[in-house]
């Protein structure tokens, strides 16, 4: 069996930082993914795919990426549930990002964030959700 997205984007938003309860650090980001074609109006269509990362690498994209970034992510899909506030099921589809690579060019302000950073850091079978 193979589950493997590789998406390149921009983000909609910057990455939202929290810490699970053991203290795992989670970032989640949203990236506007351009179609290959237009519609039948001649416009371009976007995707809009929900991206989580975990531990080191979650900080990383909350340091360095914002609003308007170019990143690829490279990780798999992930599909879950939840009770909502409501008692109703709600399913979430989302991309278990593993590597994250800053494709824009550093802001002048950065002090030094490295830009094309690619994650070293692996995620084993404890992630926690």
């Amino acid at each position: 069996m193979l589950n493997r997205v590789v998406l390149i984007g921009r983000l909609t938003k910057d990455p939202e930082l929290r810490y699970t309860p053991n203290g795992v650090a989670v970032a989640s980001f949203t990236l506007a993914v351009d179609r290959n074609y237009k519609n039948s109006q001649g416009e371009k269509e976007v995707d809009f795919i929900p991206c989580v990362v975990f531990r080191q690498l979650a900080e990383l994209c909350a340091n360095y990426l914002t609003k308007g970034k170019l990143a690829a992510v490279d990780g798999r899909i992930q599909v879950r549930s939840f009770d909502g506030q409501d008692g109703q099921k709600r399913w979430v589809t989302e991309v278990l990002a593993e590597n994250v690579r800053f494709l824009s060019p550093k802001d002048k302000g950065d002090n030094g964030a490295f830009e094309g950073y690619a994650s070293e850091v692996s995620l084993d079978d404890n992630v926690p959700f």
